[in-house]
């Protein structure tokens, strides 16, 4: 590229707070600076929670990356746990076109390859248990087969094994994530399967290695004492723990830097080998009972750990402050307001909360025939809003912008690293967080935790406001009729008794129509019931559109209606009553039935004294109807 366009590389990656992937990032955001080229990471927390719904919220993430807008790519697929997650990324970076280096895999010869020797340092750590420590019984702890480099560590730990005369038994293999609770699972089935105890338990990674020894000597075991223990990746964990881990130390960070800058001579134009080939070496320490050989300034090392805990225990506090008080938030804005304040405190400079469309429109399951049908699951929607947009010090918002965009406002310059986060309540995508220039979400053992309370806050706001909406519906169910959508009795008591108490404070008078339908019975038996609900329904309409003047009407029983308000006029009883003939007539000519629609009607006007009851002068305007609707002659509502 030569037009003076910013590069812009998507990296695709899984549990940035764990130590292997920091260090590759660490590289990556290196070079990234050095090249003036902009990273996004789309990392998510999946295979951790032991919650498969929880899982499809956080690799929904992928599905975010448009790579139309990435000039290239760089792909930690070793890091995802799920198969089904690494070929969809696989498969989607293919299509887009774009150069792409993939660390630790030579499965896919069109994409550049930096890998780094997994068998001959593993086999060299095998080795050097068996000859020097005389270990003849030795557990593995894998990571999954799935991926390469666990695959790799896996077979040179039974290449070593075989070579020695040492059968493999697979009851002493423990197949994990490459994540910590994995030595702990490890060691308690090692224990409970009845097996005597192992010379020296192996181990595909350093986290895992570190659970194994503290999970031992929760035990009473001692280590190496008692059982060697040995890692791979020689973290600065590792070579600090007592006993420190015999490892195999990687050149992850230099793995990082030339991901970058490989990306940067392709897209100049640069021809460059497909495959990067970088050693790695065995450390042997004090977990294998050998000399700790590490040389790193005891000094230093209490300085950094205490500003670990320190660090800690401030983002700790942060987010306790942050979940005490978002559990009182109660609307959206109040919500929005709490996460901006509480999270700037964690130190990150440039931050935003990017939703999904109508995420609050969602319904509850139960609502919708199924969750995928009512709510946001499978990527995201095509408007997005990002009600909260920090910037140095600036809030601000933007109400939409395309998803493909990924970004609410474009990044000024080159060399912004930008960690793409997904926002989600198990498997329900709410959208996502954009977290830049700061490495909280790689430093932070608190990150995850945060972004999950955040979630969690907004899924309450969603349940808190359809709780709303379902109490309105219920509440519209108590005081309206469903049949002829007006009030019935129940609304027309809550309304009418708050209007008719000030009417006795203003002096006003009371306006009262009491109605009867006339033939409703002839109708249902002749047309069926059917037809009796319409010609009800329609009467109410004629009914409620003589509700003029502030005035209120209700279905008080079955066939029955009544109006009530304010009078004004002494001829209000002529005028209203009039009205409601006229209009009858005039729906009757409309709908051309082989029967009319009809009512008995009684109007009073009175005035409102102090000790009169609402019911008294309801019971007055019926008694006026009751009287008139015996007076009728015939019954004129069925055509013969």
């Amino acid at each position: 590229m030569s037009d003076g366009k910013i590069i812009e590389i998507a990296v695709m990656v899984a549990g940035i707070d764990e130590e292997y992937q920091n260090s590759i990032i660490e590289g990556i955001n290196s070079s990234a600076k050095k090249y003036n080229v902009n990273v996004s990471y789309f990392s998510a927390f999946g295979g951790i929670m032991t919650n498969t719904l929880f899982d499809i919220g956080e690799y929904n993430i992928y599905k975010l990356v448009n790579y139309e807008i990435f000039d290239a790519a760089i792909l930690l697929t070793n890091t995802i746990g799920d198969p089904s997650e690494k070929k969809a990324i696989i498969e989607n970076v293919k299509k887009a076109g774009i150069p792409v280096v993939i660390l630790d895999c030579d499965d896919y010869p069109e994409f550049y390859n930096i890998t780094i020797d997994n068998s001959a340092a593993m086999k060299e750590i095998v080795r050097h248990i068996i000859t020097e420590h005389n270990a003849k019984v030795i557990n593995f702890v894998s990571g999954p087969l799935a991926n390469t480099e666990a695959e790799d560590r896996y077979n040179a730990f039974v290449s070593v094994l075989s070579e020695n005369g040492i059968q493999l038994d697979i009851d002493r293999v423990f197949f994990g994530e490459f994540r910590a609770v994995d030595g702990v699972s490890a060691v308690e089935q090692f224990i409970n399967s009845g097996l005597p105890m192992p010379d020296a338990i192996v181990c595909a990674n350093d986290a895992m290695a570190l659970a194994v020894v503290m999970t031992l000597e929760g035990y009473g075991f001692k280590v190496p004492e008692d059982v060697i223990v040995t890692g791979f990746d020689n973290t600065y964990n590792a070579r600090h723990y007592c006993p420190a881990i015999t490892s195999v130390s990687r050149p992850l960070g230099n793995a990082g830097e030339l991901a970058c800058e490989m990306l940067v001579k392709i897209l100049r134009g640069e021809k460059l080998d497909k495959t990067v080939h970088l050693s790695s070496e065995p450390v042997f320490s004090e977990s294998c009972g050998c000399h700790n050989t590490v040389n790193d300034d005891i000094t230093d090392y209490k300085k950094t750990m205490l500003r670990l805990v320190e660090n800690c225990r401030y983002d700790i506090k942060i987010l306790d402050k942050l979940t005490s008080v978002l559990a009182e938030s109660e609307d959206t804005d109040e919500n929005i307001r709490t996460i901006s304040k509480y999270f700037r405190k964690t130190g990150c400079k440039q931050y935003a909360i990017c939703l999904c469309s109508e995420w609050d429109n969602a319904m509850l399951d139960d609502w919708g025939p199924s969750a995928e049908e009512t709510y946001q699951v499978h990527g995201y929607t095509e408007k997005m809003s990002a009600p909260l947009i920090y910037n140095k010090g600036e809030v601000t918002s933007v109400d939409s912008f395309d998803s493909k965009d990924i970004f609410p406002v474009p990044f000024e310059g080159g060399g912004n690293i930008r960690y793409i986060l997904p926002l989600h309540f198990r498997e329900r995508c709410l959208g996502y967080y954009i977290i830049s220039n700061c490495d909280f979400p790689t430093k932070s053992f608190l990150c995850h935790s945060l972004m999950m309370s955040i979630s969690n806050s907004i899924e309450n706001i969603r349940k808190l406001i359809h709780l709303n909406s379902v109490i309105d519906e219920l509440d519209k169910l108590y005081v309206i009729d469903p049949l002829c959508s007006i009030y019935n009795r129940n609304g027309f008591i809550r309304n009418a008794d708050s209007v008719f108490q000030t009417m006795k404070k203003m002096n006003e008078n009371v306006l009262i129509s009491f109605i009867d339908m006339d033939g409703l019975k002839q109708i249902n038996d002749t047309y069926g019931h059917k037809e009796g609900d319409f010609a009800l329904r329609k009467l109410a309409e004629v009914i409620q559109n003589c509700c003029f003047n502030e005035r209120i009407c209700a279905r008080f029983g079955g066939d029955e209606f009544i109006i009530f308000g304010a009078s004004r006029h002494s001829d209000d009883i002529q005028v209203l009553e009039n009205e409601f003939r006229r209009q009858l007539t005039a729906m009757n000519a409309v709908l051309a039935k082989p029967y009319s629609i009809d009512a008995s009607i009684g109007t009073i006007v009175s005035a409102v004294e102090p000790g009169t009851k609402l019911f008294s002068l309801i019971t007055k305007a019926d008694q006026v109807m009751y009287e008139r609707k015996k007076k009728k002659k015939t019954s004129r509502y069925l055509r013969r």
